[in-house]
């Protein structure tokens, strides 16, 4: 069952101000849909918010981008659909846009199809932590960019990866976007997950901000992450000195 806490109101200016500069942007082929489970998906991605985004936090782990199976579905950053519900207790309606693609469909709750990178990531915190409250309680989990690229048929396409003048519309947005929620968090340390956060944090906020850092990214079609990645999480937060358990 959802919280009856409220989603911080700085919250939801910084969410809502971010759909309303991201909503006219247009994207060149070979992006066929561009979706935002802020919008689609905005139930569950409130309740996230409202149950486990409350006051500041030491820490903020940051994603790329909604994959698929994950956010796309559940509106939570690396939301795989079981870990959602069954473990940080979130469910909700998650509309279908009309230009979802068939071979990518937004099923919501109902999606059977596993996304790999949020199974590694919730189930390594799960295993860690025990419970979402304690995982929660000084950490929280964004993405710095909210959208995803799907090509025709289905493919999706990372930001990394879209034109240069797109890009450099779709990061001005984002960085401001990532600057607001260092300025409410007010983390010390940022973990990228994956160089393309860390190195997106670090453009953004600069030698004066918090700390910057990285984990491995927890994509199956990373051969390390394959081998292991938690513990491969593990061994990066012992080197970096973080003692979380």
């Amino acid at each position: 069952m959802a919280s009856a806490k409220r989603v911080p109101a700085a919250l939801s200016r910084i969410t809502d101000d971010l759909c309303r500069d991201l909503a006219p942007l247009a994207f060149e082929p070979p992006v066929a849909a561009v979706l935002n489970p802020l919008v689609h998906a905005r139930v569950p991605h409130r309740r996230f918010l409202a149950k486990y985004a409350q006051g500041t936090k030491s820490t903020l782990l940051l994603g790329m981008n909604p994959g698929p199976w994950g956010m796309n579905q559940t509106g939570v950053p690396f939301g795989e659909v079981s870990h959602v519900r069954d473990w940080m207790g979130i469910e909700g309606k998650v509309d279908s846009p009309l230009n979802a693609p068939s071979a990518r469909p937004i099923l919501g709750f109902k999606c059977t199809r596993s996304e790999v990178s949020g199974a590694r990531l919730w189930g390594w915190a799960k295993d860690r932590f025990g419970t979402p409250e304690r995982f929660f309680a000084d950490r929280f989990v964004i993405n710095y960019c909210p959208l995803i690229f799907l090509e025709e048929g289905g493919r999706n396409r990372t930001p990394d990866k879209l034109l240069a003048a797109e890009r450099k519309v779709l990061e001005e947005i984002c960085d401001h976007t990532l600057q607001r929620f260092v300025a409410h968090f007010q983390p010390e340390l940022i973990l990228g997950v994956g160089k393309f956060a860390e190195k997106c944090a670090k453009r953004t906020l600069g030698k004066d901000g918090p700390r910057i850092e990285s984990i491995p990214h927890p994509s199956p079609a990373s051969p390390a992450a394959n081998r292991g990645w938690a513990a491969l999480v593990d061994r990066r937060l012992a080197e970096l000195g973080i003692d979380w358990y």
